[in-house]
């Protein structure tokens, strides 16, 4: 077993880890900016260090600091969580040669999976169903056998950066006389934002929903899933609201496509957690990309399964089988997840601050993954989410009333939060029905 554990992230993920570490006897530290000194988990560490000031490129994402306050501490590994560093292959790789055990897939599998052609290619060759497209780079040189191409999937399609991620690097097009203006304008912001020029094509998926499915796998080629989530809850292409079981999704389609996805996993070498990210229209899958981390919203799948998928992180990093054959896992109730951000419900600018009172939701079947406290001080400098509400139930119909209870709980005062776009996207009629694409969302905020 790992004996200490560097944490290189922040608030609530980063306390998410610590409490699996706890519980499976591991020490931790805590890295820090100097904006996040009293951060919960900084505070109940075993040891920290402060790698840096409050901008996230001289702390979180300065790798040289990171694997400094490694080497001072003695740690044996670095648990990256998600966002920062979490899918950057040259610090996974960084840390191996350093010594250390990175928490995550294999530096090659990070980054043949973060650059979304290479991904379609690779599950295309695993059986996994992928959007009809380029199958590879789009050659801009070609203009003719382009335009051809577009007219063959069909318009309209969509241009992708092959680096892109978060909703970045994409452009939809509807006909040919845009298509090479879009090309041309996607290849120049992907290598502005991304270090790399790489676009393709794909359909473009009018009204579809957000599917994905969650693996677990192991260093001995064993792998698994856990089911798929709903995430079509979405505003500019950040997720809102997540729930599992994804309503209308059959038994029989959860084991076809669960499957694919735990063989695809053994076909390239995958370890550690991921998800298959999926369109879904009209009962087909299309595969889009495959997160390298756990994912923000891996409580809902926690709660519906009885998994601690952090802890299996930990232990397939720390060199051990999976705990569980496919046959062990059942699916129990329904889960549906809040993200609460530091935010103006309506406008929604981020509302960093002091918090002058906490209140967090009780009772059966709520959880609440928090890192703040009554006098936590918001900073401007990070992502806005400031939590999940998580809860669970005997079916949706429970679960939707169990949120609803406790959003009505849950007081946060001193600061603006989303919590009123939560309530009201429980009492929307779409939503309670389940099945909403993702578009519906902001057309419902008229955006």
């Amino acid at each position: 077993m790992i004996e200490k554990i560097l944490i290189a992230n922040r608030g609530e993920i980063a306390l998410r880890i610590q409490r699996a570490c706890r519980e499976l006897g591991i020490k931790t530290v805590a890295v820090h900016s100097d904006a996040d000194r009293e951060l919960k988990h900084v505070l109940l560490a075993d040891e920290s260090v402060c790698i840096g000031p409050a901008p996230s490129k001289d702390s979180y994402l300065h790798i040289p600091s990171i694997i400094s306050a490694a080497e001072v501490t003695d740690t044996v590994a670095i648990h990256p969580g998600y966002g920062f560093l979490s899918e950057n292959a040259d610090f996974a790789e960084r840390v191996e040669r350093s010594g250390f055990v990175f928490i995550g897939p294999k530096p090659d599998t990070i980054r043949m999976m973060g650059d979304k052609v290479s991904a379609i290619r690779a599950m295309k060759q695993a059986g996994v169903p992928c959007v009809p497209g380029s199958d590879g780079p789009i050659d801009e040189s070609n203009a003719r056998a382009t335009l051809e191409l577009a007219r063959e999937i069909g318009y309209p399609v969509i241009i992708k950066a092959a680096g892109g991620g978060g909703g970045r690097g994409m452009r939809v097009v509807h006909s040919d006389a845009t298509l090479l203006n879009a090309i041309s304008l996607t290849k120049a912001e992907a290598a502005a934002a991304f270090g790399n020029e790489t676009v393709y094509m794909e359909k473009y998926l009018e009204n579809p929903r957000h599917v994905e499915f969650q693996v677990l796998a192991d260093n001995y080629g064993n792998a698994i899933h856990l089911g798929e989530r709903d995430c079509s809850m979405q505003r500019r292409h950040q997720k809102v609201i997540e729930e599992a079981p994804a309503p209308g999704i059959t038994a029989e389609q959860r084991k076809a496509i669960g499957e694919r996805c735990a063989a695809a996993c053994s076909t390239i070498g995958y370890r550690g957690v991921g998800t298959f990210e999926f369109l879904y229209q009209d009962g087909e899958f299309y595969f889009i990309e495959m997160n390298t981390r756990v994912q923000v919203e891996h409580p809902v799948t926690e709660l519906i399964t009885g998994v601690d998928i952090v802890k299996e992180q930990i232990l397939v990093a720390s060199g051990e089988r999976l705990r569980y054959s496919q046959e062990d896992i059942s699916w129990r109730g329904h889960a549906i997840e809040c993200r609460l951000n530091a935010e103006h419900p309506e406008t929604f600018m981020p509302s960093p601050g002091r918090i002058e009172d906490f209140s967090p939701p009780g009772g059966p079947g709520v959880r609440m993954d928090t890192h703040i406290y009554s006098g936590y001080v918001v900073p401007p400098y990070y992502d806005s989410m400031i939590g999940k509400l998580v809860v669970h139930g005997e079916n949706r119909d429970a679960a939707l009333a169990r949120m609803s209870n406790a959003l009505r709980e849950t007081v946060i005062e001193g600061i603006h939060t989303n919590i009123p776009l939560h309530r009201q996207i429980l009492k929307d009629a779409a939503f309670q029905a389940g099945g909403a694409n993702i578009h519906y969302l902001e057309k419902k905020l008229g955006m």
